[in-house]
């Protein structure tokens, strides 16, 4: 009995050494590769001479310095972006990307850095710029009502149009579960290439972040461009933008988490926000 029980011991004790030496910790995290996309501006971007550049660059340079690991930022195609993070390319993703259910089922998420409301785009002369507008944003979690009449009101207007949208993100969900019997949607690897689009009269209206809207609209060839309708926010459309982790990687996420945090509290996120937008998109909460 005594040498059976020496075993078990052992093996107990084999087991415990083994997971100790195998279980994520966060002194082992001395470089953090993060993926953006690049062609997302002006979350992140890239400038003519292929450096990266964008509030998210920022922010990732600044979140790596307090969790104090080396950063490396690496391009992927938002289509990919997910799978790859899976596939261990890359230990993070900073693009822009909302926290949302289905994603939730696959990957994990820092808490969230910054939000804004996302909406049709359209040029001037458009038929689009009577759709219904309010002055503050709605939520598709808490004015689930609202939003229904808000869609009926544009329904008349919408009916038949040809909008474009990024494929693969909440914007192109959206635009399925809400509009997706009103309208023809045109699905593209970047908003970039729908912007183009737009102003070439190929499309009636694009539906995008309206940080996004608001930085092609700097541009010499879209002032004829305008934010048109109501904001929304919430429900398909997500819960904030946040750091996309493979789900192993608890300790990375809180590592973020407590980094975001810190900048949001001593108002580094909100300086950032203004940098790059214009006005603070930090979280409320």
């Amino acid at each position: 009995m005594s040498r059976l029980k020496a075993l078990s011991l052992g093996l107990v004790g084999a087991a415990l050494a083994l997971g100790l030496a195998s279980a994520p910790a966060a002194a082992q995290w001395d470089k953090v590769r993060i993926a953006t996309e690049g062609a997302y501006a002006p979350w992140n971007f890239s400038n003519p001479d292929g450096t990266l550049a964008g509030f998210e660059i920022d922010l990732a340079n600044e979140l790596c310095a307090r969790m104090e690991v080396e950063c490396e930022i690496v391009v992927q195609d938002w289509a990919g972006i997910i799978p790859a993070l899976q596939a261990g390319k890359y230990d993070a993703i900073m693009a822009g990307m909302n926290i949302t259910d289905q994603r939730l089922e696959v990957i994990d998420f820092s808490r969230s850095y910054a939000g804004t409301p996302h909406g049709f785009g359209a040029m001037a002369d458009s038929p689009l710029v009577e759709l219904e507008t309010s002055e503050e944003p709605l939520s598709l979690d808490t004015d689930p009502e609202k939003v229904a009449a808000l869609v009926e009101a544009w329904t008349p207007i919408l009916e038949g149009k040809v909008i474009g949208v990024q494929g693969s993100t909440t914007n192109s969900n959206f635009l399925q579960q809400y509009l997706g019997d009103v309208i023809e949607i045109r699905e593209y690897g970047t908003t970039e290439q729908h912007d183009l689009d737009l102003t070439a009269g190929r499309l009636d209206g694009v539906f995008a972040a309206h940080s996004a809207l608001t930085a092609t609209m700097q541009k010499p060839e879209f002032t004829e461009m305008k934010i048109v309708g109501t904001g929304l926010s919430g429900g398909v459309l997500g819960r904030g933008v946040a750091v996309g982790l493979r789900k192993e990687n608890t300790d990375l996420r809180d590592m973020f988490s407590e980094a975001i945090q810190e900048a949001l509290d001593d108002g580094t996120v909100s300086e950032l926000a203004v940098k790059w937008f214009g006005v603070d998109v930090t979280p409320a909460s």
